[in-house]
């Protein structure tokens, strides 16, 4: 395998994390900065608080995106295939 492959798979494989953590992420994010201005707001702190709507709202987003992550993942594996067909045979 040279180092070409090695780099793009490497590549692909990074910005495949990227992409399939990136609304996940903002997803928690924009939750908790809500929750956090509600508590700012209210001075009401309580943790449970906090956690709770952000675990409700990645679970709903995972949910709601486990098919589109699935076929990313898919298409990975076929990239990876490609690529491993390429590989020159000596």
């Amino acid at each position: 395998m040279t180092e070409d492959i090695m780099l793009e798979i490497f590549r692909e494989a990074v910005m495949l994390a990227f992409k399939l953590a990136l609304p996940i992420l903002l997803v928690a994010m924009i939750v908790g900065l809500v929750i956090a201005i509600l508590q700012a707001a209210t001075q009401v702190h309580e943790q449970t608080l906090s956690f709770a709507p952000k675990a409700v709202a990645v679970g709903l987003a995972l949910f709601l995106l486990a098919p589109w992550m699935t076929s990313e993942c898919v298409d990975f594996v076929h990239f990876i295939f490609e690529k491993m067909a390429e590989i020159p045979i000596t």
